[in-house]
C-alpha cells in the first residue's frame, strides 16, 4: 500500500458505469478498499447532482465534482460553485436560436431545453448516457445556470470557441458540446479540492475515458484513461487500464498497488 492518502476522482459514464450502466462488482470493491485505507474518493463527472444520484447513493460517494467541476461538494455539503455568465449566455443563446441550434440549461437539480429544432439529435446526445431530453423551458435570470449543452457537430466548432467572455466549449459527444464557466473545469475542481484536503497534486489520480476527461488526465499526478476511451484521451494518460466491461478500474488501482 502507498504510505500517503490520494484522492482519486472517477468520471461516471464509460469508467465508474459499464456499457449496461451498472457499477462492475470489482469497482465496488475497489471503491470500498480505497476508503477502507482512508483514501478519498470523488466522482468527477459531467452530470449534474439529479443525473449522478443514483451513482452517488448506490456506490456511496460523499464526495463529488458535478457538471464538468462547475460545482464540488466535500461530505454533501457544497464548497464550490461557479455559474455561467448571464450576458455570454443569453448571446449565445440567441446565437443558437438564429442558427437553429438546440440548447438546455442544467441546474443542479434539474434542466430545460429551450427549443425544439431537432429531437432526435438531442435524444441520442442525451440516451448515450442513459438519460432524455429535457422538458421544454425557458432562461430565468434568477436561477443558477452551472452549464449549458449546444447540440451542433464539430463543423460549428470555430464558431463558439473563444467568441464568449466567461465561456468554455467542451465536446463530448459528436452532436453536442457542454457550455462550461471560464473558470470551472474538472481538472481545476479536483486541484481545489486536493487543497482543501491538504491533498499533493502528485497524489491525485484520476480516472475518465471522455472528451471531457482529457485536462483532469493531464493535470493530476496520475491519469488513467480506460480502455474503452479514444485515442486521443488515451494520449492525455499516465496509464492505460482495461475497458469499463473488463475490470478496469480494479486493475488499475492493482497495478498502481493501491489494492
Amino acid at each position: 500500500m502507498l504510505e500517503s492518502r490520494k484522492l482519486l476522482a472517477f468520471d461516471i459514464d464509460g469508467t465508474i458505469l459499464d456499457s449496461n450502466k451498472r457499477p462492475l462488482a470489482s469497482t465496488i470493491e475497489a471503491l470500498q478498499t480505497l476508503r477502507d485505507a482512508g483514501h478519498f474518493v470523488t466522482l468527477a463527472t459531467g452530470r449534474s447532482r439529479y443525473l449522478a444520484e443514483t451513482v452517488i447513493r448506490e456506490l456511496d460517494f460523499e464526495n463529488y465534482i458535478l457538471c464538468n467541476g462547475s460545482a464540488a461538494f466535500l461530505n454533501h455539503q457544497q464548497v464550490f460553485k461557479e455559474t455561467l455568465a448571464s450576458d455570454s449566455l443569453q448571446q449565445l443563446i440567441e446565437f443558437c436560436q438564429e442558427l437553429k441550434i438546440d440548447t438546455s440549461l442544467i441546474h443542479l437539480d434539474s434542466s430545460k431545453r429551450l427549443s425544439s429544432f431537432d429531437m432526435e439529435k438531442m435524444e441520442e446526445a442525451m440516451t448515450s448516457f442513459g438519460s432524455h431530453a429535457s422538458e421544454l423551458g425557458y432562461l430565468n435570470e434568477k436561477d443558477d445556470v452551472y452549464q449549458a449543452l449546444a447540440y451542433y457537430d464539430q463543423s460549428f466548432d470555430a464558431m463558439f470557441d473563444g467568441q464568449y467572455p466567461g465561456l468554455n466549449f467542451v465536446r463530448w459527444h459528436e452532436k453536442c458540446v457542454d457550455v462550461v464557466p471560464e473558470n470551472g473545469s474538472k481538472a481545476r475542481t479536483i486541484l481545489a479540492m486536493a487543497d482543501r484536503l491538504e491533498i499533493s497534486r502528485e497524489d491525485i489520480i484520476g480516472f475518465g475515458d471522455g472528451l471531457n476527461d482529457r485536462e483532469m488526465l493531464r493535470e493530476v499526478g496520475i491519469g488513467v484513461a480506460m480502455g474503452n476511451a479514444l485515442e486521443i484521451v488515451k494520449q492525455d494518460a499516465d496509464l492505460v487500464t482495461k475497458d469499463n466491461n473488463s475490470d478496469g478500474i480494479w486493475h488499475a488501482l492493482q497495478e498502481l498497488k493501491l489494492i
